[in-house]
């Protein structure tokens, strides 16, 4: 690498200064790279251009000065309208797109980069603030392979980050799926706080007991995904046949204490229908032949 491409390998724009994007913008300034910063209000450069960075005065002038730019914004109406506003100050750049949105939003932004000679890598941040900089916080990331390779060092500063494919669109799809699992076994967390609750057992001992049951369960995730991806469903927490007996007691147990149990019924009603269809002796991740939504037209 020569002098000059090492210069420019140094040298990254940061838009948008909220809680996440001034973290970002102040682990580049840390360690040692040109920084350029920009956000609608203005202020809040400030604290960054103490540090070293660079105040740009407008969202086109940021984007030109840095042959890498990330954007850190709101939500996907507001990276709509700064886009919009720096013009053919984009060609020949590499946009990462690090603010929250859809699979869909990411492709629609990849097609708008790609239209006026920019690359593009969308990414999703899964962690806080103070995290950025450390291994304690993970970037996914999906787009241009070769945008990809050529920053990836520079990535790598901000935390933890992994290349889920050439579709923009699968950071994004990474992102929601893996959030999606922790509220959906947090929710059920919940619920089964308040059950313990409700027979007078202590809930932080109780936690400490399920913590140590929850490391069996890295191997059954593996397994059930197997199992769909192949479609043959063993008997992996036993027949649904047996199960289903089991979802009855556990339904009476919560309705008996004034416990909500509409996730049990739910569960208990997809292994009815599933026995019923003839699959009684199968395990639990067959339910997953039944979690298909309505067809879209």
């Amino acid at each position: 690498m020569t002098t000059t491409e090492n210069t420019t390998a140094r040298q990254v724009t940061v838009l948008g200064l909220g809680d996440m994007g001034s973290a970002i913008a102040r682990t580049f300034v840390d360690r040692g790279y040109r920084t350029t910063v920009w956000n609608r209000t203005a202020s809040k450069t400030a604290p960054l251009a103490e540090a070293g960075a660079i105040a740009a005065s407008t969202a086109a002038e940021a984007v030109a000065a840095s042959p890498l730019v990330v954007v850190c914004l709101l939500d996907d109406t507001a990276v709509d309208e700064v886009l919009a506003s720096v013009g053919s100050a984009v060609a020949g750049k590499v946009l990462v797109n690090v603010t929250s949105g859809s699979a869909g939003q990411a492709r629609a932004h990849e097609r708008w980069a790609r239209e006026r000679g920019a690359e593009y890598i969308d990414g999703k941040i899964m962690g806080d603030p103070p995290y950025v900089g450390t291994p304690n916080i993970m970037f996914p990331f999906s787009g241009s392979r070769g945008a990809f390779d050529a920053h990836e060092p520079t990535l790598r500063e901000l935390g933890t980050i992994a290349y889920h494919g050439e579709d923009a669109g699968l950071a994004a799809v990474e992102f929601m799926a893996q959030v999606a699992v922790a509220y959906e076994l947090l929710i059920g967390y919940l619920h089964v706080l308040r059950l313990v609750q409700a027979e007078g057992v202590d809930v932080v001992e109780f936690a400490e007991r399920v913590a140590g049951s929850v490391a069996a369960f890295p191997p059954l995730l593996t397994s059930m995904a197997k199992a769909v991806q192949s479609g043959e469903y063993a008997p992996d927490l036993g027949p649904l046949n047996v199960q289903a007996a089991l979802m009855n007691d556990m339904i009476d147990h919560r309705e008996s204490l004034g416990v909500e149990a509409v996730r049990m019924r739910e569960v208990k009603d997809l292994m009815d229908r599933r026995i019923a269809d003839g699959h009684g002796g199968q395990g639990f991740s067959s339910l997953f032949e039944l979690l298909a939504g309505p067809s879209r037209t």
